[in-house]
């Protein structure tokens, strides 16, 4: 079962790095299985995952704190709805079209309602 596990949280991994790229493959909730999936099947991969360069530290905020830093949300709404815009655009049926923005629409609301982590500034002092 473990090996299955891992193989799963390897697809997705691969899956979250290519909807870095891909405008409608969502890479969050790729990120959370794949994560879901090792922390059940390698205790390694599972610490290699929440300590990567690149997913690591959002994985972590969004595990550990339900949150995300304002950078990321801005990030996130704009790719978001940039990938949107075009999509909706190069679309030609309307239902795909309302789909699109019902799905835009739901994201944004998730990314808004979710906390907005305090990021320091380094060498300021924490009041």
């Amino acid at each position: 079962m473990k090996i299955l596990l891992n193989v799963i949280g390897s697809i997705a991994v691969v899956l979250a790095i290519l909807g870095i790229f891909l405008p409608l493959l969502p890479t969050t909730p790729f990120l959370l299985l794949a994560s879901a999936c090792y922390l059940r099947g390698s205790e390694r991969m599972h610490r290699w995952l929440r300590n990567h360069r690149l997913f690591g530290e959002y994985l972590r905020n969004f595990e550990d704190n339900r949150a995300l830093p304002l950078r990321a949300k801005v990030v996130t709404l704009v790719l978001l709805w940039a990938s949107m815009a075009y999509s909706i655009f190069v679309v030609e049926m309307l239902l795909l079209k309302v789909m699109l923005l019902v799905i835009a629409i739901g994201v944004t609301i998730m990314i808004l309602r979710m906390k907005t982590l305090e990021t320091t500034r380094p060498g300021r002092d924490s009041e």
